[in-house]
Protein backbone atom coordinates (compact mmCIF):
# COMPACT_ATOMS: atom_id res chain seq x y z
CA UNK A 1 0.00 0.00 0.00
CA UNK A 2 3.03 2.28 -0.11
CA UNK A 3 2.05 3.75 -3.46
CA UNK A 4 -1.47 4.46 -2.20
CA UNK A 5 -0.05 6.37 0.76
CA UNK A 6 2.08 8.43 -1.63
CA UNK A 7 -0.97 9.38 -3.64
CA UNK A 8 -2.89 10.53 -0.56
CA UNK A 9 0.06 12.81 0.24
CA UNK A 10 -0.08 14.20 -3.28
CA UNK A 11 -3.74 15.03 -2.89
CA UNK A 12 -2.95 16.99 0.25
CA UNK A 13 -0.61 19.16 -1.78
CA UNK A 14 2.73 17.71 -0.68
CA UNK A 15 3.59 16.23 -4.04
CA UNK A 16 1.76 16.45 -7.34
CA UNK A 17 0.43 19.88 -8.21
CA UNK A 18 0.25 19.57 -11.92
CA UNK A 19 1.15 18.06 -15.24
CA UNK A 20 3.07 19.96 -17.88
CA UNK A 21 3.04 19.60 -21.63
CA UNK A 22 5.81 21.06 -23.85
CA UNK A 23 5.82 21.95 -27.56
CA UNK A 24 8.56 20.51 -29.79
CA UNK A 25 8.23 23.16 -32.52
CA UNK A 26 6.90 26.73 -32.86
CA UNK A 27 3.19 26.84 -33.62
CA UNK A 28 0.52 29.40 -34.48
CA UNK A 29 -2.37 28.81 -32.11
CA UNK A 30 -5.88 29.31 -33.44
CA UNK A 31 -7.95 29.98 -30.36
CA UNK A 32 -8.77 28.52 -26.99
CA UNK A 33 -11.69 26.27 -27.89
CA UNK A 34 -15.28 26.14 -26.71
CA UNK A 35 -15.96 25.67 -23.00
CA UNK A 36 -18.92 23.79 -21.67
CA UNK A 37 -20.24 23.11 -18.20
CA UNK A 38 -18.83 20.01 -16.51
CA UNK A 39 -20.92 17.44 -14.72
CA UNK A 40 -21.33 17.59 -10.95
CA UNK A 41 -18.68 14.87 -10.84
CA UNK A 42 -16.02 17.58 -11.06
CA UNK A 43 -16.76 18.68 -7.49
CA UNK A 44 -13.87 17.90 -5.16
CA UNK A 45 -13.78 15.05 -2.69
CA UNK A 46 -10.56 16.30 -1.14
CA UNK A 47 -9.47 19.91 -1.45
CA UNK A 48 -5.98 20.40 -2.85
CA UNK A 49 -3.84 23.10 -4.40
CA UNK A 50 -4.43 24.63 -7.83
CA UNK A 51 -3.58 22.20 -10.63
CA UNK A 52 -1.88 23.11 -13.87
CA UNK A 53 -1.58 21.74 -17.35
CA UNK A 54 0.51 23.83 -19.71
CA UNK A 55 2.12 23.82 -23.12
CA UNK A 56 5.52 25.41 -23.56
CA UNK A 57 7.75 25.76 -26.63
CA UNK A 58 10.56 23.23 -26.89
CA UNK A 59 13.03 24.07 -29.63
CA UNK A 60 16.63 23.04 -30.18
CA UNK A 61 17.72 26.13 -28.28
CA UNK A 62 21.35 26.60 -27.39
CA UNK A 63 22.08 27.70 -23.88
CA UNK A 64 23.78 26.91 -20.59
CA UNK A 65 23.56 23.47 -19.12
CA UNK A 66 20.64 23.05 -16.72
CA UNK A 67 22.37 22.15 -13.46
CA UNK A 68 21.10 21.22 -10.01
CA UNK A 69 22.20 23.31 -7.01
CA UNK A 70 25.17 21.85 -5.16
CA UNK A 71 23.04 21.37 -2.04
CA UNK A 72 19.89 20.24 -3.87
CA UNK A 73 18.08 17.05 -2.93
CA UNK A 74 18.83 15.34 -6.21
CA UNK A 75 22.54 16.03 -5.88
CA UNK A 76 22.48 14.57 -2.37
CA UNK A 77 20.71 11.46 -3.64
CA UNK A 78 23.26 11.14 -6.44
CA UNK A 79 26.08 11.34 -3.91
CA UNK A 80 24.50 8.58 -1.85
CA UNK A 81 24.12 6.42 -4.93
CA UNK A 82 27.78 6.93 -5.79
CA UNK A 83 28.72 5.72 -2.30
CA UNK A 84 26.48 2.67 -2.61
CA UNK A 85 28.53 -0.35 -3.57
CA UNK A 86 25.44 -1.89 -5.17
CA UNK A 87 25.15 0.80 -7.83
CA UNK A 88 25.39 -1.13 -11.08
CA UNK A 89 26.13 1.77 -13.41
CA UNK A 90 29.80 2.18 -12.57
CA UNK A 91 30.81 3.69 -15.90
CA UNK A 92 31.98 7.28 -15.97
CA UNK A 93 29.12 9.71 -16.58
CA UNK A 94 28.56 11.03 -20.06
CA UNK A 95 30.12 14.40 -20.83
CA UNK A 96 27.31 15.26 -23.26
CA UNK A 97 25.97 18.76 -22.49
CA UNK A 98 22.30 19.04 -21.57
CA UNK A 99 20.24 21.75 -23.24
CA UNK A 100 18.27 23.87 -20.76
CA UNK A 101 14.68 24.15 -22.01
CA UNK A 102 13.30 26.47 -19.35
CA UNK A 103 10.69 28.77 -20.83
CA UNK A 104 7.17 29.97 -20.15
CA UNK A 105 4.17 27.98 -21.45
CA UNK A 106 2.35 28.96 -24.63
CA UNK A 107 -0.94 27.52 -23.39
CA UNK A 108 -2.15 26.72 -19.91
CA UNK A 109 -5.17 24.82 -18.61
CA UNK A 110 -5.86 25.65 -14.98
CA UNK A 111 -7.95 23.42 -12.78
CA UNK A 112 -8.59 23.57 -9.06
CA UNK A 113 -8.84 20.14 -7.47
CA UNK A 114 -7.52 17.31 -9.67
CA UNK A 115 -4.30 15.40 -9.17
CA UNK A 116 -3.50 14.54 -12.77
CA UNK A 117 -1.61 11.29 -13.28
CA UNK A 118 -1.60 10.83 -17.07
CA UNK A 119 -2.40 12.62 -20.33
CA UNK A 120 -3.37 11.51 -23.84
CA UNK A 121 -4.54 13.19 -27.05
CA UNK A 122 -7.29 12.13 -29.46
CA UNK A 123 -6.19 13.66 -32.77
CA UNK A 124 -9.48 12.72 -34.45
CA UNK A 125 -11.48 15.00 -32.16
CA UNK A 126 -8.65 17.39 -31.20
CA UNK A 127 -9.20 16.65 -27.51
CA UNK A 128 -6.95 16.16 -24.48
CA UNK A 129 -7.78 13.46 -21.92
CA UNK A 130 -6.51 13.88 -18.37
CA UNK A 131 -6.53 11.10 -15.79
CA UNK A 132 -7.74 12.58 -12.48
CA UNK A 133 -6.45 10.43 -9.64
CA UNK A 134 -7.69 12.75 -6.90
CA UNK A 135 -11.36 12.66 -7.95
CA UNK A 136 -11.27 9.15 -9.48
CA UNK A 137 -12.24 10.28 -12.96
CA UNK A 138 -11.36 11.35 -16.49
CA UNK A 139 -11.59 14.92 -17.78
CA UNK A 140 -11.72 15.94 -21.43
CA UNK A 141 -10.68 19.35 -22.77
CA UNK A 142 -10.24 20.87 -26.21
CA UNK A 143 -6.57 20.56 -27.18
CA UNK A 144 -6.27 24.30 -27.75
CA UNK A 145 -8.01 25.34 -24.52
CA UNK A 146 -6.11 28.17 -22.84
CA UNK A 147 -7.34 29.47 -19.48
CA UNK A 148 -7.54 33.31 -19.52
CA UNK A 149 -5.33 35.01 -16.92
CA UNK A 150 -8.39 36.31 -15.08
CA UNK A 151 -10.20 32.94 -14.97
CA UNK A 152 -9.97 30.53 -12.05
CA UNK A 153 -10.17 27.41 -14.21
CA UNK A 154 -11.24 25.95 -17.54
CA UNK A 155 -14.37 23.79 -17.42
CA UNK A 156 -13.88 20.36 -19.05
CA UNK A 157 -16.09 19.35 -21.96
CA UNK A 158 -16.85 15.99 -20.38
CA UNK A 159 -16.19 14.26 -17.07
CA UNK A 160 -16.30 10.49 -16.58
CA UNK A 161 -16.50 9.43 -12.94
CA UNK A 162 -18.63 7.78 -10.29
CA UNK A 163 -19.17 4.34 -8.76
CA UNK A 164 -20.35 2.76 -12.00
CA UNK A 165 -17.14 3.69 -13.83
CA UNK A 166 -14.82 1.72 -11.49
CA UNK A 167 -12.26 4.52 -11.80
CA UNK A 168 -10.15 4.40 -8.64
CA UNK A 169 -6.50 5.35 -8.23
CA UNK A 170 -6.49 5.55 -12.02
CA UNK A 171 -2.98 6.05 -13.37
CA UNK A 172 -2.39 4.41 -16.77
CA UNK A 173 -4.18 6.03 -19.75
CA UNK A 174 -4.43 5.15 -23.44
CA UNK A 175 -6.67 6.52 -26.19
CA UNK A 176 -7.14 4.31 -29.26
CA UNK A 177 -5.97 6.42 -32.25
CA UNK A 178 -8.66 4.91 -34.51
CA UNK A 179 -11.77 4.12 -32.46
CA UNK A 180 -11.20 6.69 -29.73
CA UNK A 181 -11.78 4.07 -27.01
CA UNK A 182 -10.32 5.22 -23.69
CA UNK A 183 -8.37 2.70 -21.58
CA UNK A 184 -7.81 3.44 -17.88
CA UNK A 185 -5.69 1.34 -15.51
CA UNK A 186 -6.30 1.25 -11.74
CA UNK A 187 -3.25 1.01 -9.48
CA UNK A 188 -5.05 0.04 -6.27
CA UNK A 189 -8.33 -1.16 -4.71
CA UNK A 190 -10.18 -2.42 -7.82
CA UNK A 191 -7.47 -4.22 -9.87
CA UNK A 192 -9.34 -3.54 -13.09
CA UNK A 193 -8.61 -1.95 -16.45
CA UNK A 194 -11.74 -0.27 -17.82
CA UNK A 195 -12.48 0.80 -21.40
CA UNK A 196 -14.95 3.54 -22.37
CA UNK A 197 -16.16 4.49 -25.84
CA UNK A 198 -15.26 7.88 -27.31
CA UNK A 199 -17.73 10.47 -26.05
CA UNK A 200 -18.47 8.71 -22.74
CA UNK A 201 -19.72 11.17 -20.14
CA UNK A 202 -20.88 11.01 -16.54
CA UNK A 203 -21.32 8.06 -14.17
CA UNK A 204 -21.43 5.32 -16.83
CA UNK A 205 -20.44 1.66 -16.88
CA UNK A 206 -17.33 0.74 -18.87
CA UNK A 207 -17.86 -0.89 -22.23
CA UNK A 208 -15.28 -3.51 -21.28
CA UNK A 209 -13.34 -4.59 -18.18
CA UNK A 210 -10.18 -6.64 -17.67
CA UNK A 211 -9.02 -8.07 -14.33
CA UNK A 212 -5.39 -6.96 -13.86
CA UNK A 213 -2.60 -7.82 -11.38
CA UNK A 214 -2.60 -5.76 -8.21
CA UNK A 215 -0.31 -2.77 -8.55
CA UNK A 216 -0.62 -2.33 -12.32
CA UNK A 217 0.47 1.15 -13.36
CA UNK A 218 1.51 1.93 -16.96
CA UNK A 219 -0.20 1.01 -20.22
CA UNK A 220 0.91 0.92 -23.85
CA UNK A 221 -0.51 -0.73 -26.98
CA UNK A 222 1.09 -2.23 -30.07
CA UNK A 223 -1.61 -1.45 -32.62
CA UNK A 224 0.08 -3.46 -35.36
CA UNK A 225 0.04 -6.69 -33.33
CA UNK A 226 -3.08 -5.75 -31.33
CA UNK A 227 -1.29 -6.34 -28.02
CA UNK A 228 -1.75 -4.49 -24.74
CA UNK A 229 1.16 -4.00 -22.27
CA UNK A 230 0.86 -3.25 -18.54
CA UNK A 231 3.60 -2.66 -15.96
CA UNK A 232 3.06 -4.26 -12.55
CA UNK A 233 4.87 -2.59 -9.66
CA UNK A 234 4.54 -5.23 -6.95
CA UNK A 235 5.52 -8.16 -9.16
CA UNK A 236 8.31 -6.31 -11.00
CA UNK A 237 6.88 -7.45 -14.29
CA UNK A 238 5.30 -6.50 -17.61
CA UNK A 239 2.20 -8.45 -18.62
CA UNK A 240 1.01 -8.58 -22.24
CA UNK A 241 -2.62 -9.28 -23.22
CA UNK A 242 -4.54 -9.40 -26.43
CA UNK A 243 -5.74 -5.84 -26.98
CA UNK A 244 -9.39 -6.92 -26.83
CA UNK A 245 -8.92 -9.04 -23.69
CA UNK A 246 -11.71 -8.84 -21.13
CA UNK A 247 -12.96 -10.39 -17.92
CA UNK A 248 -10.46 -12.81 -16.44
CA UNK A 249 -8.47 -13.40 -19.63
CA UNK A 250 -4.84 -14.34 -18.92
CA UNK A 251 -1.73 -12.64 -20.32
CA UNK A 252 -0.29 -14.13 -23.51
CA UNK A 253 3.22 -13.57 -22.12
CA UNK A 254 4.98 -12.04 -19.10
CA UNK A 255 8.37 -10.35 -18.72
CA UNK A 256 9.60 -11.14 -15.19
CA UNK A 257 12.67 -12.48 -13.36
CA UNK A 258 15.98 -11.64 -11.74
CA UNK A 259 17.75 -10.80 -15.00
CA UNK A 260 15.13 -8.37 -16.33
CA UNK A 261 16.24 -5.43 -14.18
CA UNK A 262 12.57 -4.58 -13.56
CA UNK A 263 12.42 -2.81 -10.20
CA UNK A 264 9.10 -1.21 -9.27
CA UNK A 265 8.25 -0.50 -12.93
CA UNK A 266 5.97 2.45 -13.65
CA UNK A 267 6.01 4.11 -17.05
CA UNK A 268 6.09 2.20 -20.33
CA UNK A 269 6.55 3.35 -23.93
CA UNK A 270 6.71 1.35 -27.15
CA UNK A 271 8.69 2.10 -30.28
CA UNK A 272 6.93 -0.17 -32.77
CA UNK A 273 9.05 1.16 -35.63
CA UNK A 274 12.26 -0.17 -34.08
CA UNK A 275 10.55 -2.96 -32.07
CA UNK A 276 11.63 -1.69 -28.64
CA UNK A 277 9.97 -1.43 -25.21
CA UNK A 278 11.06 1.21 -22.67
CA UNK A 279 10.31 0.81 -18.94
CA UNK A 280 10.83 3.35 -16.15
CA UNK A 281 11.82 1.81 -12.78
CA UNK A 282 11.70 3.49 -9.37
CA UNK A 283 14.26 0.99 -8.01
CA UNK A 284 12.35 -0.64 -5.15
CA UNK A 285 12.35 -4.45 -5.20
CA UNK A 286 10.14 -6.31 -2.71
CA UNK A 287 10.11 -10.10 -2.83
CA UNK A 288 6.53 -11.25 -2.47
CA UNK A 289 4.66 -14.49 -2.78
CA UNK A 290 1.85 -15.00 -5.24
CA UNK A 291 -1.14 -17.36 -4.91
CA UNK A 292 -0.09 -20.98 -5.41
CA UNK A 293 3.63 -20.33 -5.04
CA UNK A 294 5.70 -21.66 -2.13
CA UNK A 295 6.48 -18.94 0.37
CA UNK A 296 10.23 -19.27 -0.17
CA UNK A 297 9.92 -18.63 -3.92
CA UNK A 298 9.77 -15.21 -5.55
CA UNK A 299 8.89 -14.40 -9.14
CA UNK A 300 11.90 -15.43 -11.19
CA UNK A 301 12.75 -18.30 -8.85
CA UNK A 302 14.83 -16.45 -6.25
CA UNK A 303 14.89 -17.76 -2.69
CA UNK A 304 13.79 -15.10 -0.22
CA UNK A 305 12.37 -14.34 3.19
CA UNK A 306 8.89 -12.83 3.35
CA UNK A 307 9.09 -9.04 3.43
CA UNK A 308 12.68 -8.84 2.22
CA UNK A 309 13.79 -6.62 -0.63
CA UNK A 310 16.33 -4.09 -1.80
CA UNK A 311 16.67 -0.56 -3.15
CA UNK A 312 18.43 0.17 -6.41
CA UNK A 313 18.92 3.47 -8.28
CA UNK A 314 16.04 4.48 -10.56
CA UNK A 315 16.53 3.37 -14.14
CA UNK A 316 15.12 3.02 -17.62
CA UNK A 317 15.43 -0.47 -19.09
CA UNK A 318 14.96 -1.31 -22.77
CA UNK A 319 13.85 -4.66 -24.22
CA UNK A 320 12.86 -6.22 -27.52
CA UNK A 321 9.16 -5.57 -28.12
CA UNK A 322 8.35 -9.29 -27.90
CA UNK A 323 10.49 -9.97 -24.80
CA UNK A 324 9.15 -12.49 -22.30
CA UNK A 325 10.35 -14.56 -19.37
CA UNK A 326 13.59 -13.65 -17.61
CA UNK A 327 15.03 -11.55 -20.46
CA UNK A 328 17.87 -9.14 -19.70
CA UNK A 329 17.55 -5.56 -21.01
CA UNK A 330 19.30 -4.47 -24.20
CA UNK A 331 20.08 -1.08 -22.65
CA UNK A 332 19.91 0.41 -19.15
CA UNK A 333 20.01 4.14 -18.40
CA UNK A 334 21.05 4.48 -14.76
CA UNK A 335 23.32 6.61 -12.61
CA UNK A 336 23.66 10.13 -11.19
CA UNK A 337 24.23 11.72 -14.60
CA UNK A 338 20.80 10.53 -15.78
CA UNK A 339 18.99 12.65 -13.12
CA UNK A 340 16.28 9.99 -12.88
CA UNK A 341 14.17 10.40 -9.74
CA UNK A 342 10.86 8.51 -9.69
CA UNK A 343 10.55 8.28 -13.48
CA UNK A 344 6.83 7.95 -14.23
CA UNK A 345 5.01 8.33 -17.56
CA UNK A 346 7.07 8.02 -20.75
CA UNK A 347 6.48 8.59 -24.45
CA UNK A 348 8.56 7.90 -27.57
CA UNK A 349 9.02 9.94 -30.72
CA UNK A 350 10.26 7.23 -33.12
CA UNK A 351 10.89 9.69 -35.97
CA UNK A 352 13.30 11.80 -33.90
CA UNK A 353 14.60 8.81 -31.92
CA UNK A 354 13.78 10.45 -28.59
CA UNK A 355 12.38 9.22 -25.27
CA UNK A 356 10.48 11.66 -23.04
CA UNK A 357 10.32 10.91 -19.31
CA UNK A 358 8.12 12.59 -16.68
CA UNK A 359 10.64 12.84 -13.82
CA UNK A 360 8.25 13.13 -10.88
CA UNK A 361 10.47 14.08 -7.94
CA UNK A 362 12.75 16.33 -10.01
CA UNK A 363 9.94 18.58 -11.34
CA UNK A 364 11.22 17.97 -14.86
CA UNK A 365 10.73 16.31 -18.22
CA UNK A 366 13.89 14.50 -19.34
CA UNK A 367 14.61 13.79 -23.00
CA UNK A 368 17.02 10.98 -23.90
CA UNK A 369 18.14 9.58 -27.21
CA UNK A 370 16.44 6.22 -27.74
CA UNK A 371 19.89 4.62 -28.13
CA UNK A 372 21.24 5.94 -24.80
CA UNK A 373 22.60 3.50 -22.24
CA UNK A 374 24.64 3.65 -19.04
CA UNK A 375 25.27 6.63 -16.78
CA UNK A 376 24.26 9.13 -19.45
CA UNK A 377 22.93 12.68 -19.13
CA UNK A 378 19.66 13.67 -20.82
CA UNK A 379 19.97 15.43 -24.16
CA UNK A 380 17.45 18.03 -22.99
CA UNK A 381 15.74 18.91 -19.72
CA UNK A 382 12.48 20.85 -19.41
CA UNK A 383 12.75 22.31 -15.93
CA UNK A 384 12.65 25.51 -13.95
CA UNK A 385 10.28 28.13 -12.50
CA UNK A 386 9.19 29.43 -15.91
CA UNK A 387 7.88 26.00 -16.97
CA UNK A 388 5.50 25.65 -14.03
CA UNK A 389 6.43 21.96 -13.75
CA UNK A 390 5.72 20.40 -10.36
CA UNK A 391 5.86 16.63 -9.85
CA UNK A 392 4.87 15.68 -13.40
CA UNK A 393 3.74 12.06 -13.71
CA UNK A 394 2.46 12.04 -17.29
CA UNK A 395 3.84 12.98 -20.71
CA UNK A 396 2.51 12.43 -24.23
CA UNK A 397 4.21 13.01 -27.60
CA UNK A 398 1.63 14.28 -30.10
CA UNK A 399 3.50 13.59 -33.34
CA UNK A 400 0.71 14.91 -35.57
CA UNK A 401 0.74 18.38 -33.99
CA UNK A 402 4.46 18.31 -33.11
CA UNK A 403 3.69 18.82 -29.44
CA UNK A 404 4.52 17.12 -26.20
Amino acid sequence: MAKRSTRFNRRSGLLITGLIVAVMASMILSGSGKRTEAAQLSKPTIKAESRLVSITPLQEAKGPMCEFPETGGVTQVAALLQQNSNVRSSAAPSTRPTVDAERAPLRVIHDTYPGYSAVAVDNNTNEVYLQDENLFGLKVFNRLDNTPPTARLTEPKRVVGGLLTKLEFNCGLYVDPRSGDVYSVANDTVDTMVVFPRGANGNVKPGRELATPHGSYGIAVDEEKQELFLTVEHENSVVVYRKNASGKDKPIRTLVGDHTGLEDPHGIALDTKHKLMFIGNHGNVAYRTTPGMPEEKALGGRQFARGSGKFEPPSITVYPLDASGDTAPLQTIEGPASRLNWPAGMSVDPERGELYVANDMDDAILVFHATDTGNVAPARVIKGPKTGLKNPTGVFVDIQNKEV
